[in-house]
């Protein structure tokens, strides 16, 4: 089977980029001596899954119960939950351990830690830090870290933070920086933990920018990085890796042409309507388009525009080229994340235009 087969619009991953993402990451982190635990919300896939894991202690993350269920059934066990767990969800955490599962859940809340301590087999609980994103977690040097401490009791196994705010980075040493910040946060709440008499095994962190691009990560004792194994434009222009890293893109037809610029079938809900390169060095619009053998074939065609189902691609006058209705190509994404979230499997090649695989995801929660 061949791309130009392929209905529109579909993912495509390229498998060998993917292989080298993956190498990179575990390069890096052997310098640091720090496993990775990978974080499998972009990819949502077991074969992409058993990729990554190669050469790794064998532990996930996962961002919803649907991804942890998936997982488990395919044989992975140590799943940490990275999203705050509620009083509701424990029910399917438990039967997942109960199965023999290994979830770890994390939490900030007084009331769901206490929740989380009276169950029957109590699930591994991580506290969440927060190391300058604001998003979730207790500050390092809160009060709360230790009476949530003591709400967890024996089910308390460390902490974890996750420096979000590193998508805000510009250069290599500003997320350098935020990366030794997220680093001492999440050290110094388990030092102050263990101060108190607590026993922290897990100090969990990372980003990939910050995986990527730490100068120091003792104290750490698992990485989670996860958009590194595709990549995006976004992640391109903060410098976690060059623009030819992107591992995804979406296959899209033409459907229609005007002067200096196509119509083509993959809209926002093919590709997202992230907008994320614009606030970057580089505005990529809804996304860059590229021939159909994923390479810069086109110069700079931008997605400048993005309805539900149609995408209007603006050609690169220092580029002309004909794109006769029906014609294929391919956009990389802004954000590969919310990208894939919108298809149920990838179409796999290797660096050319045949497919060599089809691999299956994991939606929903």
């Amino acid at each position: 089977m061949n791309l130009a087969e392929l209905p529109t619009p579909c993912l495509v991953l390229d498998r060998t980029i993917l292989a080298r993402n993956i190498r990179g990451m575990a390069e890096t982190l052997l310098r640091l001596n720090v496993p990775l635990r990978p974080h499998m919300k972009t990819a949502k896939s077991i074969d992409v899954a058993r990729l990554a894991l190669a050469g790794q202690p064998g532990g996930i993350t996962v961002s919803t119960l649907a991804e942890a269920e998936y997982f488990f059934s395919h044989g992975i066990t140590d799943i940490l939950y990275a999203v705050g767990i509620t009083p509701q969800k424990l029910e399917r955490v438990c039967k997942l351990n109960a199965a023999g599962a290994q979830i770890i859940v994390i939490t900030d809340d007084l009331a769901t830690a206490a929740t989380i301590a009276a169950q029957p087999a109590p699930p591994a609980t991580l506290i969440e830090i927060d190391s300058g994103e604001q998003r979730g977690g207790v500050g390092p040097d809160s009060g709360l870290l230790l009476q949530l401490a003591g709400r967890l009791g024996a089910c308390l196994r460390g902490v974890m933070t996750h420096a979000g705010h590193s998508y805000a980075g510009r250069g290599v040493s500003e997320i350098a920086r935020i990366a030794e910040a997220e680093r001492s946060a999440v050290t110094d709440a388990a030092a102050r933990l263990r101060d108190a008499g607590h026993t922290i095994e897990i100090v969990s962190a990372g980003s990939s920018p910050t995986a990527r691009h730490a100068e120091n990560l003792d104290g750490i004792t698992e990485v989670r990085a996860g958009v590194y194994m595709f990549g995006d434009l976004f992640q391109a222009e903060i410098e976690t890796h060059g623009i030819d890293a992107i591992a995804v893109t979406v296959l899209t037809s033409v459907i229609g042409r005007r002067d200096g610029r196509v119509l083509v079938d993959a809209g926002g809900l093919a590709l997202s309507k992230d907008r994320s390169t614009e606030a970057a060095p580089r505005d990529y619009g809804y996304g860059l388009a590229l021939d159909i053998r994923g390479t810069r074939g086109l110069g700079n065609a931008i997605v400048q525009r993005a309805y539900q189902e149609h995408g209007v691609v603006e050609l690169d006058p220092m580029h002309p080229v004909d794109l006769p209705v029906g014609a294929k190509i391919r956009i990389a994404p802004n954000h590969t994340c919310m990208t894939a979230a919108a298809h149920d499997r990838y179409f796999v090649v290797d660096g050319d235009q045949e497919v060599v695989a089809i691999w299956h995801r994991v939606n929903g929660w």
